[in-house]
């Protein structure tokens, strides 16, 4: 497997410990910050997008 390219949040400071991201063209993978060697939760794209929709609603 290629190496995950993992980002985080533009919202996120620098410092911080939050979720990041490493998209694939078939998975949107997740991981916690504070444990980057730990296991990741790869979503699907659909599952991602609603993932997405409901944590903005949420925001609000």
């Amino acid at each position: 497997m290629t190496a995950l390219n993992w980002q985080k949040s533009t919202y996120s400071e620098e410092a911080s410990s939050c979720v990041e991201i490493a998209p694939t063209p078939t998975a949107i993978h997740i991981r916690d910050s504070k444990n980057p060697t730990g296991p990741h939760l790869p979503l699907g794209p659909t599952a991602w997008a609603e993932f997405v929709s409901y944590a903005a609603r949420a925001a609000h």
